[in-house]
């Protein structure tokens, strides 16, 4: 007489939620660790060197689960373009413009990723989005509008118009690559798991930063060598890439890329609190009214039917 397998025994959803609430607090950080970094090295140094310890951990949580599987041809195209577009190009635009701009208007133009990412959803994945969950993606956005303009929304196209400078575009360009790493993911994770394709991704990646990296060589000085540069890579390569990447693509797996990509509105609220508690950098009631309509939007959003 057989015995009914058992099917593995799925995490409550709940904890997605929470892992992608934690993942935009990484983030949030690593904006501020990025911000110093990038002043003080050449920006293809510090991509190569975050993701060269990241790909080293990525290998050893892989490997400790067995032998790193084989992928097919179809799965290596695919983690490839992820390792292009979230680990190249992310990494050399997201440190050239925490190098040319403050990190609040970082933090703004990451406000963009979910939008960008439903449109991409839509048009790509087929994957209808209903009135209520845009009108959750519409409110959060409305509420980092309101903390980054201080409460003059009105001035919110104003200021792009005018601040859309070389740091501001490179940083467009930064979110539109983790916007198609995020599509990808949907495609990376039929058949491999968020560790695999992570892991993959991230070799792709850093092989490709290291290689580029070989043009920094003469900017190179032994001015260097801080403990500051070294613990701000090591964060951003443990909390803002190891820890963040797989729990966001879990989030993916759970809630779909348009719904994980809607917590990105919660990293300029944590950049700013913790500018506050770590910078004493003020915090006004736009702030407060504003971070409250970013939470209100992400729940809207997440308890939105498909």
């Amino acid at each position: 007489m057989n015995t009914p397998t058992k099917s593995p025994k799925q995490a409550p959803i709940w904890q997605a939620h929470a892992k992608l609430v934690f993942v935009a607090l990484c983030w949030g950080t690593t904006l501020i660790a990025g911000r110093i970094v990038a002043q003080n090295l050449p920006n293809l140094t510090a991509a190569s060197s975050r993701f060269l310890i990241a790909a080293l951990i990525f290998v050893v949580l892989l490997r400790s689960q067995g032998p790193l599987p084989k992928i097919n041809a179809k799965q290596s195209l695919v983690t490839a373009a992820m390792g292009l577009t979230g680990v190249f190009c992310f990494n050399f635009f997201f440190f050239t413009a925490l190098e040319k701009v403050p990190a609040s208007k970082v933090a703004l133009i990451v406000s963009l990723s979910p939008i960008l990412t439903a449109l991409a959803v839509s048009f790509i994945l087929k994957e209808g989005l209903s009135f209520q969950r845009w009108c959750g993606i519409v409110l959060a956005f409305f509420g980092v509008s309101i903390v980054i303009t201080q409460g003059q929304v009105h001035e919110t196209l104003h200021y792009f118009a005018n601040s859309f400078e070389s740091g501001e575009g490179f940083m467009m360009l930064s979110v539109s690559s983790w916007v198609a790493y995020t599509v990808l993911g949907r495609f990376a994770l039929v058949g491999l798991t968020p560790l695999q394709a992570t892991t993959y991704a991230a070799l792709w990646g850093t092989a490709g930063l290291l290689l580029a990296t070989l043009s920094d060589i003469p900017l190179w000085h032994a001015g260097m060598l801080t403990w500051e540069n070294a613990l701000g890579i090591l964060y951003i390569a443990t909390f803002g890439t190891v820890i963040a990447s797989l729990w966001f693509l879990q989030g993916v797996r759970v809630l779909g890329p348009a719904r994980a990509a809607v917590y990105s509105n919660l990293t300029p609220i944590f950049g700013i609190v913790l500018g506050y508690l770590i910078l004493s950098e003020p915090i006004d009631l736009s702030m407060i009214i504003g971070g409250a309509i970013v939470i209100l939007g992400v729940t809207l959003t997440n308890r939105a039917r498909a």
